[in-house]
């Protein structure tokens, strides 16, 4: 069995922010036209980690104008109906199919929750053409939104093993990546060196570094 990560590690959820910017530049188009122009431009390579972040790269100062941007990202960025505008980072696909393909167990484990995101996430995964909905594949997502990634990862990676024997996991946070070596000492641990949390733990000396899934 082979544990993959999804945000950050096998799908580039930088389109979907932008395409979330592009959508309320048009909601400001009359309103706050500075604004909207700037964010009109957003495309997916301009996208860094974090809402605020990302507001200062497309100088969006106003204090006001802040706070009803970051809530009118989180209302889209995690819906079902977004999941779409995700694509696989390079050599995803090819990699998830050819482990697929050599007999490896999939479990996509990923932060993204049940009531809101499992749907749109099952399609996304489909459409684009990871394996899935299919023998040996599953799906793992959290039971609730409110749960932190960390914490949910932390308690159901020892129930990992009932899908099979774990030989790797891929993700993209450092935390994550540490606390799977912790419960799976004997399976590989690899870090997708894309973007991630600020201010991470230092990895674990077990963990492999890789910067794509190109070979």
């Amino acid at each position: 069995m082979i544990v993959f990560d999804l945000d950050g590690t096998l799908l580039d959820n930088r389109p979907r922010v932008a395409k979330i910017f592009r959508e309320l530049a048009e909601h400001w188009q009359t309103t706050n036209p500075t604004e909207a122009a700037s964010l009109a431009t957003a495309a997916a390579e301009d996208i860094v980690y974090g809402v605020e972040e990302n507001l200062d790269r497309f100088n969006v100062k106003d204090v006001a104008l802040r706070t009803f941007a970051a809530g009118f990202w989180k209302d889209r960025f995690f819906v079902d109906s977004y999941m779409q505008y995700d694509r696989p980072t390079p050599g995803a696909l090819d990699f998830v199919k050819a482990c697929y393909s050599a007999g490896a167990t999939l479990v996509y484990l990923t932060g993204r929750d049940l009531p809101n995101m499992a749907l749109g996430t099952f399609a996304s995964l489909r459409d684009v053409g990871f394996p899935i909905g299919v023998v040996g594949t599953s799906l793992v997502t959290k039971p609730a939104f409110e749960i932190p990634d960390a914490a949910f990862k932390n308690d159901v990676a020892p129930a990992l093993v009932r899908h099979g024997k774990i030989i790797a996991a891929f993700d993209n946070e450092p935390a994550n990546n540490n606390l799977f070596v912790q419960h799976h000492e004997a399976a590989l641990s690899i870090f997708l060196d894309t973007h991630h949390a600020p201010n991470p733990p230092a990895l674990d000396s077990r963990v492999i570094v890789i910067e794509d899934f190109r070979w």
